[in-house]
């Protein structure tokens, strides 16, 4: 239980590596605030199998895109639990593209990606640092992915979107510094809902895996769990690909 009287917020999550993050937190001992936009079923899901395995959850609606709603959210995570030390940003979304096809990457497209996957992991990150900096032990995990390093994925501003993220990160830890540890991990492909239907797209970018496995929600979260713990560690992208970008 190295997580125990710990308070986690994970971003999205009652799906896909949200909810795994979320297990796996709760597993360890945290308190887990699971937000949701749309999912609310979903949320719910995942709080019920928190508190069947004893443990501690409440599930909290907001839209990480709209900074009024961030800060409310943070504002009940905090009535609920008293403090808040660990946030994952998790929430992204996606347009399916074919990188090649420039003019169906519209500012309708570009500015929901940006939206949610950079601004709302800013946002949600603003809305925590006073807790986490309270905390003497807060740290930040953010959800990048290698389409932010090799500008190949679902679609062109959904890679944009993600090096984006990667920049954020290097820019939090030095503005949270040195009270806050911030962290992204890069996320290769991954058995998410995401892919559902389309999973020879997903195995046509990923053709070279070393391990010769498509990651699974949980091997990422036990990984995001671990770099929540790491004192001596701050503004690294880390990759986990099964050797996907090797």
């Amino acid at each position: 239980m190295e997580l125990a009287g710990k308070a986690a917020l994970v971003t999205g999550g009652g799906t896909g590596i949200g909810k795994a993050v979320s297990l796996e937190l709760a597993h360890r001992g945290a308190a887990v605030a699971v937000n949701y936009s749309r999912s609310a079923a979903e949320a719910e899901e995942t709080v019920r199998l928190i508190r069947e395995q004893g443990g501690q959850a409440i599930a909290v609606q907001a839209d990480v895109s709209k900074d009024s709603e961030v800060r409310e959210m943070v504002r009940q995570i905090i009535a609920a639990f008293g403090t808040l030390d660990l946030l994952v940003n998790n929430a992204s979304i996606t347009r399916h593209i074919p990188l090649a096809d420039l003019e169906a990457a519209g500012d309708e497209v570009w500015d929901e990606l940006f939206d949610v996957n950079v601004k709302g992991m800013f946002y949600c990150a603003r809305a925590a640092a006073p807790y986490l900096k309270q905390s003497k032990q807060g740290a930040i995990v953010n959800l990048g992915s290698i389409a932010g390093n090799t500008g190949n994925g679902s679609s062109l501003p959904y890679a944009v979107s993600k090096a984006a993220v990667h920049g954020l990160t290097k820019s939090l830890a030095r503005a949270l510094s040195p009270d806050v540890r911030v962290n992204c991990v890069a996320p290769g492909a991954v058995a998410t809902r995401w892919w559902a239907g389309r999973e020879e797209q997903m195995h046509s970018l990923a053709p070279n895996l070393l391990l010769q496995r498509i990651a699974e929600p949980e091997d990422i979260a036990q990984f995001i769990c671990a770099s929540l713990t790491q004192e001596a560690m701050t503004g690294q992208i880390i990759t986990v690909d099964s050797g996907q970008t090797l």
